[in-house]
């Protein structure tokens, strides 16, 4: 896993992996922002559901696929057979690729060993067909959740100001550097009411990982409170296409920016 940084080579699909270290901070809903903003940008995105117990982009999204990951896994199809095309697909600008997930799978939630690595190696592998590929990991700090974002070039840990979202954040950059020391995850404040109350929030984190993990994360993005994103969610689709001219959505396309373009939020 590498921190984004200068422009890539765009042949190589960079994979990109959303995480958090709790359920609740608006993970998904960022996901999908990111892939819609990035496709925006002119880049063909595959948006790929990692949680592997919760799933729900296809619900956010409203799309009905054929089939799921869970497809995948027992040998019935490949990979590339499960992706279901969102707003026009990766072909559409605006549009992206999706592979779902299987909500409520224990099954699949449980995955390791010889499964969790075919999966693994897959996505890379599927990732080459794209310029991007977003994947959407399970909030917490599980063997498949790290196993798939030690997969990734770059890692976003989505949070906000609530002191367990900080805590959590925390414990998941904790065991993610525990398997790769040179892990250097970049953050993303979500639903800030402020930008002030944000960068107090990033400032505590960072303070903590300094102190604890010799590590200095970077701020990759802020993500403004909106209330146009619970509508959008609502609505099953995505808040730029509900409401492009929003913050929310003014926010998503500034983090896509700096993610393309390797640099720490102004």
């Amino acid at each position: 896993m590498k921190l984004a940084s200068a422009p890539q080579d765009r042949s190589a699909g960079r994979i990109l992996a959303v995480a958090s270290g709790k359920g609740g901070v608006g993970k998904t809903a960022a996901a999908i922002g990111m892939a819609h903003a990035f496709s925006s940008m002119g880049e063909r995105v595959l948006l790929m559901d990692g949680d592997l117990g919760m799933a729900n982009i296809d619900v956010q999204l409203g799309l009905q696929p054929a089939s799921d990951i869970s497809t995948v896994l027992n040998g019935r199809i490949g990979l590339a057979d499960a992706v279901c095309p969102a707003l026009g697909g990766a072909a559409e600008k605006g549009g992206f690729d999706v592979i779902s997930g299987r909500s409520g799978s224990g099954a699949l939630a449980n995955l390791h060993g010889p499964g969790l690595t075919k999966l693994a190696t897959g996505v890379a592998a599927l990732a080459l067909s794209y310029d991007r590929a977003i994947l959407d990991l399970a909030a917490g700090a599980d063997r498949a959740t790290v196993r798939l974002a030690l997969t990734a070039d770059d890692v976003v840990i989505v949070l906000n100001d609530e002191p367990t979202s900080l805590t959590d954040a925390y414990a998941f950059v904790k065991t993610l550097r525990l398997h790769d020391d040179g892990a250097s995850p970049l953050v993303v404040i979500n639903n800030a009411p402020d930008m002030r109350t944000a960068r107090d929030a990033f400032s505590a984190f960072r303070k903590t990982c300094e102190a604890f993990l010799s590590f200095t994360p970077t701020l990759a993005g802020i993500i403004r409170r909106d209330h146009n994103v619970p509508a959008a969610i609502r609505n099953q689709t995505c808040v730029s296409v509900r409401a492009p001219a929003c913050d929310a959505a003014k926010d998503l396309q500034a983090l896509a920016g700096s993610l393309a373009r390797g640099k720490e939020a102004a």
